[in-house]
């Protein structure tokens, strides 16, 4: 099945804001630790985009309930 570079642009997008937020140490561990989890899921190329990218919204939007994100992540994430 042919993938869109368009998509696969868009995840890659995605992937380096996600890696930001991995790299800000205002940002609890337990945040940093799922935003990374789901950065590498956006990267992995054996699975369709739309899957990875289902996979990844739902990790971010669990822990984006947790009380201590700053609310700048939050804002990033959503």
């Amino acid at each position: 099945m042919h993938v869109s570079s368009g998509a696969e642009a868009k995840l890659k997008q995605a992937g380096e804001i996600l890696a930001s937020i991995v790299g800000d140490t205002s940002v609890p561990r337990n945040i940093r630790r799922v935003a990374n989890e789901a950065r590498e899921t956006l990267l992995e190329e054996n699975k369709e985009p739309s899957v990875r990218a289902a996979f990844a919204a739902s990790m971010l939007d669990e822990v984006s309930n947790d009380p201590n994100m700053p609310m700048h992540t939050r804002t990033t994430i959503w």
